[in-house]
């Protein structure tokens, strides 16, 4: 079982408890493209947070954890090692704090805009993005997973109706 805890500000201007219903859909529509689909229907709580901040929130986090003073629109922070989840084998029936993603506010309004979608659309890619990341994927580090991130991004998003976000206009 995922469960997906949502804590927002109020400039994102929906009710806490759609982003939740947002972010909990966007979190299985990732979880689904990857090889740790079962723990959907697993007996154990796999936990992931959402914290939707703003742009000055998220510059102090990626300055404090990557040395990098400025915001960006998502960061993801793993609570698990790489390798956990094939090591256990998911059989824990407790609960599994997968990590946390943030999403900085102004940075998803602008890039929003600047797509032309709305921002619930970019949120969502955002979150799918962020999860992807809590499961060890990772597009910086290596290079080979950037593709395999964004087809598994592409394929989440379209099952939850949304367009390629990387798909030139």
């Amino acid at each position: 079982m995922l469960e997906v805890i949502v804590d927002s500000i109020p400039c994102w201007i929906l009710p806490v408890e759609e982003w939740t219903v947002l972010a909990e859909r966007a979190a299985c529509a990732a979880v689904e493209q990857t090889p740790h689909g079962e723990m959907l229907a697993s007996p154990a709580a796999f936990e992931i947070s959402v914290k939707l901040a703003d742009d000055a929130e998220v510059q102090a986090l990626n300055a404090a954890y990557r040395n990098k003073d400025a915001p960006t629109n998502v960061l993801s922070f793993p609570m698990l090692q790489p390798g956990f989840m094939e090591a256990t084998g998911m059989a824990d029936d407790g609960e599994i704090l997968l990590g946390d993603v943030v999403l900085a506010y102004e940075t998803c309004l602008r890039e929003a805009t600047e797509k032309a979608v709305t921002l619930e659309q970019h949120a969502t890619h955002l979150i799918v993005h962020g999860v992807l990341h809590l499961l060890g994927y990772d597009h910086v580090e290596h290079e080979d997973q950037a593709r395999e991130m964004e087809a598994m991004e592409t394929h989440a998003l379209a099952s939850l109706g949304i367009a390629d976000p990387y798909a030139e206009h």
